[in-house]
């Protein structure tokens, strides 16, 4: 019976029901911690890599490969490039390979690498400036009215740029006789050439040059330096007229007779002209840097330093400095 009431006791099971967002444990922080430590030390192999000279690379490859051979070597930017049994003492290697290395000549390279890119930069302004004059020469070819004052156009390079001169002559006159009214034919001329020159970024310059005949007044009044100014500035207005950019231009002066184009004969109607010059980029900077204002002024003698006059001994007359007479008699007739 005692076996049959063992037999009939009942079994009872529990269920326990267990929440959907219980504790999983840590074990995913242990994961994520070698995940980071591995992604740092590639991205540090990485950087080792990229910091390290290609002689340095070899030399390590051949380390494992060799490691005595390597041992008995000297290394020259790396130790591939070994060539020279060990001397004694050596120097600094952390100044002979990787970034150290190319910290000692980044200034060097860089000034070389600048210095190379200013001379690209020279010889293709210069190239752009010659591709200019064989356009100007080609527009004055192509136009019969424009080819008549081929004579009269000078075009060549100076240190400051292309230089394009309009000289005058006698039977064909850039401007009225002694204003500053502009010929048609001028007009037409310095319209296409302002076509032109609104192709190229360079800076311009204004030059108006008159002969040495002076007007009547004796320059005290209006003079070869107004008229030579006012030339110069209608000439400004006409290149505008033909599309030229106000900004582009950089400088309007007149010279008057200052730089005669005829040495010979300043009277000659050749130095009666306007200078047209394109500047270079050098040439721009080189006015720039030009500084302005007034001259620092002198400073004044202390009246303790000013020597003190001879003296003049009792009874005789003081030596007195002789006066240049001054011709004050008018001069020629001016026309």
């Amino acid at each position: 019976m005692a076996g049959d009431a063992k037999k009939l006791q009942p079994i009872i099971i529990k269920r326990v029901k267990k929440g959907g967002h219980g504790h999983h444990g840590g074990a995913w922080k242990i994961a994520y911690a070698d995940f980071v430590t591995a992604m740092m030390a590639f991205f540090l192999l990485m950087w080792l890599l990229g910091s390290t000279t290609e002689g340095d690379k070899k030399g390590i490859a051949d380390y494992f490969s060799s490691p005595l051979k390597i041992a008995l070597l000297s290394a020259g930017s790396g130790a591939g490039d070994a060539s020279h049994v060990i001397r004694g003492g050596g120097e600094d290697l952390t100044r002979m390979t990787g970034q150290v290395k190319r910290g000692d000549v980044a200034a060097e390279r860089s000034t070389i690498n600048l210095h190379q890119l200013k001379e690209q930069q020279v010889r293709a302004e210069i190239a752009r400036l010659e591709d200019l004059k064989a356009k100007v020469e080609r527009k004055i070819q192509g136009n019969v009215r424009l080819a008549a004052m081929s004579s009269q156009i000078l075009l060549d390079m100076t240190h400051d740029g292309l230089r394009i001169q309009i000289v005058d002559a006698d039977n064909r006159p850039m401007f009225a006789s002694g204003s500053a009214v502009v010929q048609p034919h001028m007009r037409e001329l310095l319209r296409e050439i302002g076509a032109l020159l609104a192709e190229v970024p360079n800076r311009l310059t204004l030059e108006g040059h008159t002969d040495a005949l002076p007007f009547a007044g004796d320059g005290r009044g209006y003079s070869n330096w107004e008229l030579s100014a006012d030339r110069a500035n209608a000439s400004r207005r006409e290149l505008l007229a033909g599309s030229l950019p106000d900004e582009q231009v950089l400088r309007v002066q007149g010279l008057a007779a200052s730089q005669p184009f005829d040495r010979v004969d300043p009277t000659a109607p050749a130095n009666r002209r306007i200078s047209i010059i394109v500047m270079t980029r050098e040439a721009e900077e080189r006015l720039f840097s030009i500084p302005q204002g007034p001259a620092p002024r002198p400073e004044p003698v202390p009246l303790s330093a000013a020597p003190a006059a001879p003296a003049v001994a009792p009874g005789t007359v003081a030596a007195v400095p002789a006066v240049t007479a001054v011709d004050s008699s008018p001069g020629p007739a001016l026309r």
